[in-house]
């Protein structure tokens, strides 16, 4: 495969090619009949290449092999050589994210040097303190941060990776107002996510929902 393809496939892109291929995996090792393993194969090929809106023909061809392959060392071979080619997170410096909330006092700030940044699909991190979170990503050619209130709550369903962890009940205030608001409006959106943001970022498959909640939040004039 030619090394020299950029890297193009975000986090929750691959997270979701890992768990297809996991799902193949498991499939070979518990079924036998050749049509529902081939049927599940292509199926598996579908849903890849589904989650992608533009592809190059080389893009297609390294994600596309996963349907010819027959083993699970082939299939983990495949995981690590598509790994190759993930696009990382904007490294932010301590100096960026403290200018994303400048309006914050006494911002508590993550550990820049243990993050992760290909396995980055939103810097999430908790002050717990003051019962803050933060949640920064990048969206729509910029870089946005919000802030909420973050409650903990017993294990369920995130609403973002919609795996079963650890919960918080995050809730922000949405910066965005009617036309004619009063100066005391307000609107608070809130959502039960991950306590754990790595946990979240290794689970999330679709940022479909993370952005639609962006949306609600975030000033459009920002």
């Amino acid at each position: 495969m030619n090394v020299l393809i950029a890297p193009f496939i975000y986090n929750h892109q691959f997270n979701y090619i890992r768990n297809q291929v996991r799902h193949l995996q498991g499939t070979k090792k518990t079924v036998a009949d050749p049509k529902i393993l081939e049927a599940v194969q292509m199926s598996v090929h579908h849903n890849i290449m589904q989650k992608f809106v533009e592809l190059d023909e080389e893009q297609k061809q390294l994600l596309g092999s996963v349907a010819s392959l027959q083993t699970s060392e082939q299939l983990d071979s495949y995981i690590t050589t598509i790994s190759q080619y993930r696009c990382s997170f904007p490294e932010l410096s301590s100096k960026q994210l403290q200018k994303t909330f400048a309006k914050v006092k006494k911002l508590k700030l993550p550990n820049i040097a243990e993050v992760d940044w290909l396995q980055t699909t939103y810097l999430g991190w908790s002050d717990i303190g003051q019962n803050k979170m933060y949640i920064v990503y990048p969206w729509q050619e910029r870089i946005v941060g919000i802030e909420g209130r973050i409650t903990p709550s017993q294990k369920g369903v995130c609403f973002l990776c919609n795996r079963h962890e650890q919960l918080g009940l995050f809730t922000a205030i949405s910066k965005q107002r009617p036309a004619n608001a009063s100066p005391d409006y307000y609107k608070a959106l809130g959502n039960y996510m991950c306590l754990d943001s790595t946990a979240c970022n290794h689970n999330i498959t679709d940022v479909t929902i993370l952005e639609r909640f962006l949306s609600e939040i975030v000033s459009k004039k920002e």
